[in-house]
């Protein structure tokens, strides 16, 4: 009997897990669908699913209006940048705090967490008029600098929780054999907290590939991401829901792609943290 209850509930747990996931999927498998429909079916009511004329004439029409590729590059600079600069910077961050707190340790995680909620429209004039007087605006530079600021705490935050668990007797065996601060962090820490900082990596990175605001704002053509890529099928004269379909899918498919075959690594380190 007993047998049979886990039986059932595994059963009823694995469905209510597909609805779940199926449900969160929905809009970006009905955004896939409506890049193969003509403007006219995508505003079609009732709306159809999966019998229509489909077509990939929105694609061909994104590539001619707009470089994808050159925006896609701008997307990899900017998000690959300010991730491997954040944790340049988080990286020794979180061992000090970890390893070395002071009485003012909290206080200054709390202080970095608080920054995250701030709304970033409350900063956007002083920081856009800084970027003009420095030259800044539209530069791939300026964007991974605010992409790599915006996103640090977090990142700090989440190396400080993984380092946390690694035994303080490893490190201190590490510095009896002889081993200066450099060589502890490269040859000890960052091997042992490989978990973390694999997801830590990964989560910046999508943080920073879809962040919308600063890259709207402060970039224009030469600097411009996906996301303006994708901005620019919004106009006055309206939205053309096929076309702006087909942007959406070739700026999300590679991040996509990319969480697909990383799943495994990123539910890892969120999960279980640096060592267990």
């Amino acid at each position: 009997m007993a047998r049979m209850a886990t039986t059932r509930r595994v059963a009823i747990s694995t469905v209510a897990a597909w609805l779940f996931g199926f449900l969160i999927f929905f809009p970006i498998l009905w955004m896939v669908l409506a890049s193969f429909k003509t403007e006219l079916e995508a505003f079609a009511i009732p709306p159809s699913f999966l019998f229509f004329h489909w077509t990939t004439e929105n694609y061909a029409t994104v590539q001619e209006r707009s470089d994808y590729f050159h925006h896609a590059l701008n997307s990899i600079i900017i998000a690959g940048g300010s991730t491997v600069i954040a944790l340049l910077i988080a990286i020794p961050a979180a061992w000090s705090m970890a390893f070395s707190p002071t009485k003012r340790t909290k206080d200054i995680l709390l202080w970095m967490l608080s920054t995250k909620m701030m709304p970033p429209v409350g900063v956007l004039v002083p920081i856009y008029l800084i970027y003009k007087s420095f030259g800044l605006l539209d530069s791939r530079t300026g964007l991974v600098f605010i992409l790599c600021l915006g996103n640090l705490p977090i990142v700090i935050w989440m190396l400080f929780t993984y380092f946390k668990e690694i035994p303080r007797d490893i490190l201190e065996a590490a510095r009896m054999d002889g081993a200066t601060i450099g060589r502890e962090l490269v040859y000890v820490l960052t091997p042992m907290a490989i978990p973390g900082l694999a997801s830590t990596m990964l989560l910046n990175l999508i943080l920073a590939w879809n962040e919308a605001f600063w890259t709207l704002n402060l970039s224009t053509s030469y600097a411009a991401p996906l996301t303006t890529f994708i901005a620019s099928y919004s106009s006055p004269e309206g939205l053309f829901w096929a076309k702006l379909s087909a942007a959406s899918t070739l700026a999300i498919a590679p991040i996509l792609v990319l969480g697909w075959f990383s799943q495994k690594q990123l539910v890892r380190g969120l999960t279980f943290g640096a060592v267990k």
